[in-house]
């Protein structure tokens, strides 16, 4: 399967147009016409038609990820979410049962169920 069936494949599921597309490489700032995009869905014996190259995948890829998901976080609010973790609290001030410490949170004894199990028998 080449790069170009892949990018059809894919134009197809999604209902993306060529705006669509031209669009999502754009996120990415890879610049493509239309008129060179449409030379990609051209079939192969097609004067006209061009290889897709692994490039032009990649970025198309990248684009879509950030198309459907959004952008990544900004560095800054990693760090606010890090520095919260390590202390405990959620975003609306209350503390996680992470944040309690081992010691005091209550687990059941193993001994304890085996020697439930003998005194059934």
């Amino acid at each position: 399967m080449t790069n170009n069936d892949i990018l059809k494949k894919l134009r197809v599921a999604l209902k993306l147009r060529d705006d669509d597309i031209v669009a999502i490489l754009m996120l990415v700032d890879f610049r493509i016409s239309t008129s060179e995009l449409g030379a990609f869905f051209r079939k192969e014996d097609h004067p006209k038609y061009m290889e897709c190259g692994d490039q032009i995948l990649r970025n198309f890829l990248n684009g879509l990820v950030i198309h459907l998901r959004g952008p990544m976080p900004s560095k800054n609010s990693n760090k606010e979410k890090n520095q919260n973790s390590k202390t405990g609290e959620t975003e609306q001030g209350e503390v996680s049962a992470k944040a309690i410490p081992k010691k005091f949170v209550k687990k059941k004894s193993l001994l304890h169920s085996k020697t439930n199990k003998k005194s059934n028998e």
